[in-house]
């Protein structure tokens, strides 16, 4: 069945931005205040009210437009799309139509053959409408205005991708790349990044398009995948049982893992689209966009290159820094007072990330410092504590804010190197384990390993591991 049809994926990307102002008004934009606070004439569409555009959503949009690729349009005019919804207070959204900010784009993802490929067709601001609160108990529907006017930019890809995995990587790919620009705080919690997708399918070989079915309501990209997972076998089945796809709109039901008809699917001209009245048609001198350009941060595919060929990194463990821009910093800040990048990259991918997992916290958020960590290798490759006590002290520096050599020396944590004082914990061990030394004297010197493990619980962690091996193998040896 997999090979009968080819499936052909749009996806349409809102991201709201990160200004202190709401993108026609002087409201501030903020998440989580109380119901209907931040509002005024303006965004509620009391009759006689004016907009005003703000110019920092149009920079950011400029931005965005830039670090996808595009074209920027430096003629703005803006649009009203008509549509009716309790959400939507002036029966219209303001939106742009045939000339949006940015167009022709592209991004580029990794699959598991290549790179590909996907183009972005256009990306335009819009405000964003209200929220609708369900009260079950109250058995009716209560709209929050605070999100009214909310600026966003909606980025639209080409029917590029060719399965849901696709479509899972290049959202993955796309939200990097956003985070970067420090337009957004891209929490698709707080629903500062939503996600439509367009699904068909069409036999193989076929040109035209198939019809598509849209998905709405999915607050994660696991969930985008596995509602276009969903929905590509349905199209299937009901292709090959005779039946015909719909043209319409559908909701994502997490729990139940499968689609919900909410509406026949739009056209443009259901929109009624025609220029806005009240925001005039304007250029963009094209200094504006040379200066935006100029300003553009390290993107993260051109991080990812630059860390593989300057530090000496593998593409894993550069990819894993560049996954997080604040820990791909701090990896920089600690490389300008240690050489050996590879160990720095270990430490950060390794202890440092699993105690950001565990207090979920970013690295600026953690008590430590570039100079610290880059202590603490130092401390651990020169012996003074072992590579297990070094995990110990972290946690310690974390948890104080202590440099590695307080920590060291108030826990008791400096690694035993002495001969004399771990040859009787050796003595011990062997005396223990007759059955592994046998093993050891029959050619199987991997078995040390096992004893050194011993040793080292027997010294609390303390005993430097490989002056342990070291002793344990001559003391066999010489028995």
């Amino acid at each position: 069945m997999s090979q009968e049809f080819e499936t052909v994926i749009g996806l349409e990307v809102h991201l709201q931005l990160s200004t202190k102002t709401k993108i026609f008004c002087g409201c501030v934009n903020v998440f989580g205040s109380a119901p209907n606070t931040n509002v005024c004439p303006v965004c509620l569409g009391l009759p006689g009210t004016l907009p005003v555009l703000n110019q920092q959503a149009l920079l950011y949009a400029i931005k965005v437009g830039l670090a996808l690729n595009a074209q920027i349009n430096p003629f703005i005019k803006f649009d009203r799309k008509n549509y009716y919804y309790p959400d939507l207070p002036k029966g219209y959204q303001i939106s742009q139509y045939d000339l949006p900010v940015a167009k022709d784009g592209f991004v580029m993802i990794k699959t598991d053959k290549n790179e590909k490929r996907i183009g972005i067709k256009r990306a335009h601001l819009e405000e964003d409408a209200g929220k609708l609160v369900h009260d079950d108990r109250g058995n009716c529907s209560l709209v929050d205005y605070n999100r009214t006017g909310t600026p966003l930019i909606e980025i639209v890809t080409e029917p590029d991708l060719r399965s849901p995995q696709e479509a899972y990587d290049y959202l993955n790919t796309l939200k990097l790349i956003l985070q970067y620009l420090n337009v957004s705080d891209c929490d698709m919690e707080k629903g500062s990044l939503r996600c439509d997708a367009n699904v068909s399918i069409r036999p193989i070989g076929q040109t035209a398009l198939g019809t598509k079915t849209e998905l709405k309501n999915m607050n994660s990209f696991r969930a985008v995948k596995t509602g276009l997972e969903y929905e590509v076998c349905r199209h299937k089945q009901v292709i090959l049982s005779g039946g015909r796809i719909i043209q319409e709109t559908l909701l994502w039901n997490d729990e139940k893992a499968m689609t919900i008809a909410m509406r026949s699917k739009e056209q443009a001209h259901d929109y009624r689209y025609f220029s806005d009245p009240d925001l005039v048609p304007f250029t963009i001198n094209y200094k504006v966009i040379d200066q935006v350009r100029a300003e553009l941060p390290e993107l993260p595919q051109i991080k990812l290159e630059r860390f593989i060929k300057q530090y000496g990194l593998s593409e894993y463990d550069a990819g894993v820094l560049v996954i997080d821009q604040a820990v791909a910093v701090f990896f920089e800040h600690c490389c300008q007072h240690y050489e050996q990048s590879k160990k720095v990259a270990n430490w950060l991918n390794g202890a440092v990330l699993k105690e950001m997992n565990e207090r979920k916290m970013g690295i600026s958020e953690l008590k430590l410092t570039p100079v610290n960590l880059v202590a603490l290798i130092k401390a651990v490759e020169n012996g003074v504590v072992s590579n297990l006590a070094g995990k110990e002290v972290l946690k310690a520096m974390l948890d104080s804010g202590k440099t590695p050599a307080q920590v060291i020396q108030d826990k008791g944590l400096v690694q035993v190197s002495d001969d004399s004082a771990l040859m009787a914990i050796v003595e011990e061990i062997i005396n223990q384990n007759p059955t592994v030394v046998e093993q050891i004297k029959q050619g199987k010197p991997s078995a040390a390993g096992f004893l050194v493990g011993q040793a080292m619980k027997k010294s609390g962690g303390k005993a430097n591991p490989k002056k342990l091996s070291e002793l344990i193998i001559r003391r066999i040896s010489n028995a």
